[in-house]
């Protein structure tokens, strides 16, 4: 679940080239079609390929040699760089449609070319459901038994909640404008479109708000997830000459890069050499469970009093279920 490797390069690059692409067919259908809802979905898709042109280059920022002042690398590329993407790209591109749709139902006027709206729009649908079949057929490798919602919500590869959540908002917004298309034709009102722009702007900002919240987590630094520190408590508290684990601790430095830090008791008995083939041997335990576990920490304690035990136990445990 969060080793990512490669996961989600595929989808991220398939996304940018099918939103180019309806990018330039859609800003054509407007110059047509003068539709209100055909060039808010036109912004969509620029915004859209904007935020996988982004993605690519926070994957590339990440694989940056580790230095004096980034000793731990350059991993959170990947979360700086999709935070940027939710929270400017999609609420300017929000914005911009709110704002158009808010125009256009005070200053509605006909949709030209009807039938070329129509066709665009369905082109459209085409290429953005290629696209989100490849994020999705991306995903179901690392999401396991998880709920789309869960894997959204816990993912530590930042790539595919984007485009999936991309991709969804797209194939959406797409509906609301073919279907304010149509029944503007249908009913002569026209003011259909601006609120067909309007409802694009409205799930532009859910999406946002949802990309900004979960960026914003993996940004500051999320731990294994709860499943993961059993894994690593287990490995630890069964390794040769471990007597109890006094606290751990977890945190993502990147998708595939997993810090972990432990003081743990060891038998009271053994000397120094002893005990740093036990620490290697925890180490090495460990990232038979979680091969990303790297850098690790592991600091021999003695043991204290019960009360100072259950407080570092007490922080050690997960506390939350992403």
């Amino acid at each position: 679940m969060a080793v990512g490797g490669e996961a989600g390069n595929k989808a991220v690059i398939a996304a940018l080239i099918g939103n180019s692409t309806i990018a330039v067919v859609k800003f054509f259908a407007f110059a047509v079609t003068r539709s209100s809802s055909m060039l808010a979905e036109a912004v969509h898709s620029v915004a859209d390929a904007g935020n996988q042109a982004l993605l690519l280059l926070g994957r590339r920022q990440a694989k940056k040699v580790a230095d004096d002042e980034h000793q731990f690398g350059y991993g959170r590329e990947r979360y700086f760089w999709s935070f940027v993407v939710s929270l400017v790209l999609f609420v300017l591109g929000s914005a911009f449609a709110l704002y158009h749709g808010y125009d256009k139902v005070r200053h509605p006027h006909e949709v030209e070319n009807f039938g070329v709206a129509l066709g665009v729009l369905a082109v459209a649908i085409l290429i953005e459901t290629f696209s989100f079949r490849t994020a999705i057929v991306e995903s179901i490798p690392l999401k396991g038994d998880l709920s789309w919602w869960q894997f959204i919500r816990r993912s530590r590869v930042p790539e595919l909640p984007v485009v999936l959540l991309e991709d969804l908002g797209a194939q959406i917004g797409l509906i609301f404008a073919f279907v304010a298309v149509v029944i503007g034709q249908v009913t002569g009102n026209w003011v259909w479109d601006g609120i067909g722009s309007l409802a694009i702007g409205v799930l532009l900002g859910v999406i946002a708000v949802i990309l900004i919240i979960e960026m914003r987590s993996l940004l500051i630094g999320e731990g294994a997830r709860p499943g993961e520190m059993v894994k690593i408590r287990t490995a630890i508290e069964n390794a040769p000459g471990v007597e109890r684990i006094i606290h751990l601790r977890t945190q993502h430095l990147g998708p595939e890069e997993l810090l972990v830090g432990a003081k743990v008791v060891f038998d009271n008995s053994y000397d120094v050499g002893q005990l740093s083939e036990a620490v290697d041997g925890v180490e090495a335990a460990v990232r038979v469970v979680v091969p990303y576990a790297r850098p690790m920490y592991i600091e021999p304690d003695l043991l204290r009093d019960d009360a100072s035990l259950r407080a570092d136990d007490a922080r050690s445990e997960p506390t939350g279920s992403r």
